[in-house]
């Protein structure tokens, strides 16, 4: 089972790789949107921004998030892990339901760019 250290590290790889995306998927990163990232199976939530192209994790705590972020995701650890490191595709987890994604219509039309 994952970390809460290896959670936020993962993040951190992402936020990376956003950063240095080009093209179409360097503009859907470049949104300005309130984030949270519940760590299910820690029952940990991790709360911040995507800006300027990367995710800025502000804060960590307990439990399911506190206020409702504009791009909300749920998963389990490893399933952080696994999508951040290639091995697992976002759309198979989303649609197997590993990987839960809540957003408005038009914030899911830019994200799909990098999903």
């Amino acid at each position: 089972m994952a970390t809460i250290e290896e959670c936020r590290a993962a993040l951190g790889r992402l936020s990376d790789s956003m950063r240095r995306a080009e093209g179409d998927v360097r503009a859907a990163a470049a949104m300005d949107r309130s984030v949270s990232c519940h760590v299910t199976d820690l029952d940990v939530t991790f709360s911040g921004r995507l800006t300027g192209g990367r995710i800025e994790v502000h804060d960590t705590f307990e439990g399911p998030p506190r206020e409702r972020a504009q791009i909300r995701l749920a998963m389990k650890g490893d399933d952080l892990l696994a999508l951040v490191d290639g091995e697992l595709h976002f759309a198979r987890a989303w649609g197997a339901g590993r990987v839960k994604l809540e957003t408005g219509l038009l914030d899911l039309l830019h994200l799909r760019k990098l999903l």
